[in-house]
Parts: structure tokens; C-alpha cells; sequence
């Protein structure tokens, strides 16, 4: 296997490799006698610029706040944190290979409150690290950044059912009356872009119980209220009852360690329903760009739907007030 055969020749390493299912890239699991490797193969389209901005902000971090448990880069033999892998058609593909983060994500732990606040906080702990890092590629465009969401309208047409048109188009609404308009005076830098619960590896017998901070494949330089925005939006409805409690606890460690200008801190439930509208909208583009996955797609989506309907019945000055109460309560 080719990839067997870069990761001899460049890194010195042999062992056995095994697929793991990721959104972009091809990834392995490669487990040789002196530990676990994680293996990336980037995707044909994302340039060499836009991977050197993913590797520089683990590399800053792990110079500028080595206790920070971010995922380690590591070099070739020949000192590169990349192999450039050329195809047959002309494109290239780009080769890295980090430490293996052991332990359970977050997404298949049952937090509390209090831990989701830890998640939060360390989160908070990485933007205020990575705030004086710049990179000649930060400035990318990415479906994702939540900076263009208002331009994507055309995604609803691709919404199958019309109660979810219909909520997809409330939340450009809300969008597009209160952040839109802030956008170019939103406090910006370069975020994390996708701090989900598959990325936070947690322990939850440990104090700190974030124990690992992977994927930084979606870096970029953004407002700062997107950041905590994305997993706000993977904890919103998580208990129907109270739909933005889950999503208010992390909002609140994150302000421990990162406070967000308190003119910001009413987008910030409203970025969090369009990242979760996003979510929804691109996956019903993709299952009908991909109908033999159509069932599987839309199967995930449906709960996104719920929960953006749960989320917009409660009052977001309500919301807004609690977050506020949580910021001052720590201040």
C-alpha cells in the first residue's frame, strides 16, 4: 500500500494501518511497536497553503502553551510536517502523521453541566493562546465559517420537507437582522472552526477531564463568537425540556477563560442556530448529491431539524440574559 510505503521511506515507520471513517481526508489508525499514529492524507482539493495553515497552529500551540492537550504534529526523518504524495492526474496530495489521542470523545460520554463547562474552558484556553497567530492562508474561504452562512439561502431549496424550509428560513432571518449587519466590527482570529464532541477526546474520571484536542482541519481566521457557536450548536437540545441548557453550560466556561465583548454576546445564540441549520442544510444537499447514502444522511439530520425547532421556542433574550448572568457570575 502506498501509504505503508511514504510512511517507511519518510518517517521511518512500520506497523500495521487501519482505516478510520472521517468527513475529508483519508485517515488511518497505524499501531507500530513503540506506540499509535494517527495518518492523514489530505483531500485532492484542499491546497498545500490551507494544510500548513492546519499543522502551523498546532505547532504554535504546542510551542506557546505546551499544557494545552493538543494533538502533536510529527516530523519526518528529514525534519517535514508533511509528504507531498503527486498523482497520476497532476494533483497532489499531502501526507502527516500525529500522535494517536487514546480515550473516549465527548460525544459518546454523558457529560454534566460542570464538565461541559471544563469543555468550555478549554476551549476558551486555546482562543486566548491562539490569539496574537497569524498565517498566510488563515484568511481562507470555508463553507463552514459561519461568515458566509447568510450567503448560502439558495441551500433551503435542496430541504426536502417544508417545516424545515420554513425553519431554515427563521434562522437566516434572525441571522441576517442581528449579525449580518456586525459582521465587519466582530472581534475576529484565528479559531479552532470545529471544536465538535468528536473532536474533544475527555476523561471523565480526570479533574480536568478534556484530555485530548484533535482536527484542526477547519482553522481559520473568523469572528470569535463562531467558535464556541459550533459546539453550542452539537449540545443544543440535548435535553428537550430545556433545549439551550447544555449549549448556556459550555457558553459559560468558555467565558471563564475567554470572555466575549458583551455587545457580542447576543449573536452568540444565533450563531449557534445557524451552525446548526448549516449542518442540516448541507447534509440535505448531500443526500441528494449522494442517494445511496440518502437514508443514512437525512436519517442524521432529522434530529438536527428537532432541535432547531426546540431551540427557536424559547425566547433568545431569555437565553441572552442567562448567558450574561453566567458571564458575571464568574467575572
Amino acid at each position: 500500500m502506498l501509504v505503508s510505503i511514504f510512511l517507511e521511506e519518510h518517517y521511518r515507520l512500520n506497523g500495521r494501518l487501519e482505516g478510520l471513517a472521517t468527513e475529508k481526508d483519508d485517515t488511518f489508525r497505524l499501531g507500530t511497536d513503540s506506540g499509535n499514529y494517527l495518518v492523514k492524507v489530505s483531500p485532492p482539493d484542499e491546497s498545500e497553503a490551507v494544510v500548513a495553515l492546519q499543522t502551523a497552529a498546532m505547532r504554535y500551540l504546542e510551542t506557546t502553551a505546551p499544557h494545552l492537550p493538543v494533538q502533536r504534529v510529527k516530523l519526518t526523518a528529514g525534519g517535514d510536517d508533511h509528504v507531498t504524495i503527486r498523482l497520476n492526474d497532476g494533483r497532489t496530495r499531502f501526507l502527516r502523521v500525529f500522535d494517536f489521542v487514546e480515550g473516549q470523545v465527548l460525544a459518546d460520554a454523558n457529560p454534566d453541566t460542570e464538565r461541559l463547562a471544563r469543555a468550555g474552558e478549554m476551549l476558551g484556553l486555546i482562543d486566548v493562546a491562539l490569539r496574537p497567530f497569524t498565517h498566510p492562508a488563515d484568511r481562507r474561504g470555508l463553507a463552514w465559517d459561519l461568515r458566509h452562512f447568510h450567503q448560502l439561502t439558495e441551500l433551503v431549496e435542496h430541504t426536502p420537507s417544508p417545516e424545515h424550509r420554513q425553519l431554515a428560513q427563521s434562522v437566516f432571518r434572525l441571522f441576517g437582522d442581528s449579525v449580518v449587519p456586525r459582521l465587519s466590527d466582530l472581534e475576529t482570529q484565528v479559531i479552532h472552526g470545529d471544536f465538535s464532541p468528536y473532536n474533544i477526546v475527555v476523561d471523565p474520571k480526570s479533574d480536568h477531564f478534556v484530555t485530548g484536542v484533535i482536527d484542526f482541519g477547519d482553522t481559520v481566521r473568523s469572528a470569535v463568537i463562531f467558535d464556541p457557536a459550533v459546539p453550542m450548536a452539537n449540545l443544543l437540545g440535548r435535553t428537550p425540556d430545556h433545549p439551550w441548557r447544555d449549549a448556556c453550560a459550555f457558553a459559560a466556561g468558555y467565558q471563564r477563560e475567554r470572555p466575549i465583548q458583551a455587545p457580542e454576546l447576543p449573536l452568540l445564540p444565533v450563531a449557534a442556530l445557524a451552525r446548526l441549520t448549516l449542518r442540516a442544510l448541507i447534509t440535505n444537499w448531500r443526500a441528494e448529491h449522494a442517494p445511496e447514502r440518502r437514508a443514512y444522511l437525512l436519517g442524521h439530520a432529522k434530529d438536527d431539524w428537532i432541535n432547531v425547532e426546540r431551540s427557536l421556542a424559547v425566547s433568545l433574550d431569555d437565553v441572552v440574559a442567562h448567558l450574561r448572568e453566567a458571564r458575571h457570575g464568574h467575572s
